[in-house]
């Protein structure tokens, strides 16, 4: 199950979220392309990716923030550049250009921060926008609880489009992050949940100040958690393949 689109348009243009998706898939496609094998893959990201043990050691600061623009293959680029363009936008649209951006780096430090806290020791590089997306939709939960979400469910050869509140998903996703990273903590695993898990609170805390400009919780009383402004509506059209009745 994941989100293929919301329901909520954005009043400006997004330009920072496009320039995001922009670099972090340029930059793939150079490193990709350009590194002949894993060794040497490995190699690159024990120099840009964020070693918790190198940090600790009082090296490599810059990987805090280098760190958020690697990913580690296509599906996980793919994966993350899908949430950055649904959630993005409407973050971006109530922050700023600037805001945004500079809202957008803190998450993915903090994120980086807490998986450092959460193993300092460990030689493992850690890559991926993850953390910083994971604060893009910390933030929005906060802003816009109610809006609609639409969700693919796939299981086998079942296939659905299920619309949910902003809520259930992201709140549904926040609680897979904690239980992955306690059963990760004691089984080892590839995938930083902490930093994931982290980088929600933390998103969702810097979204605060905003929040309570905008009116804290009376600005979800006008806007009942819903976007204050009309849905965007989609509209399905019927399949051209002639469909066949079965004897």
């Amino acid at each position: 199950m994941f989100p293929i689109r919301d329901h909520n348009p954005s009043g400006r243009t997004p330009y920072v979220t496009y320039a995001l998706m922009a670099a972090n898939i340029v930059i793939f496609v150079l490193y990709w392309l350009a590194l002949p094998d894993e060794r040497s893959l490995y190699q690159f990201f024990r120099v840009w990716g964020m070693v918790p043990d190198m940090v600790t050691n009082g090296n490599q600061y810059y990987t805090l923030v280098t760190s958020m623009f690697l990913h580690g293959g296509w599906l996980h680029l793919a994966g993350n550049m899908l949430f950055l363009y649904i959630f993005g936008d409407n973050m971006e649209d109530k922050m700023g250009h600037v805001g945004y951006l500079l809202f957008y780096i803190a998450s993915g430090i903090g994120a980086a921060v807490i998986h450092l806290v959460s193993d300092p020791w460990s030689s493992v590089p850690t890559v991926g926008a993850s953390g910083a997306i994971a604060g893009v939709m910390g933030g929005y939960l906060l802003l816009f609880p109610k809006a609609r979400v639409d969700l693919v469910l796939i299981i086998v050869i079942f296939f659905r489009i299920i619309p949910s509140p902003a809520w259930v998903m992201l709140l549904l996703w926040l609680g897979l992050q904690f239980l992955g990273g306690i059963l990760m903590s004691s089984s080892g695993g590839g995938v930083a949940y902490w930093a994931h898990a982290g980088g929600f609170i933390v998103g969702a805390l810097l979204t605060l100040p905003l929040f309570l400009k905008l009116g804290g919780t009376e600005f979800w009383k006008r806007t009942e958690g819903h976007p204050p402004h009309p849905e965007a509506q989609y509209k399905f059209t019927r399949s051209r393949v002639p469909s066949v009745n079965r004897k």
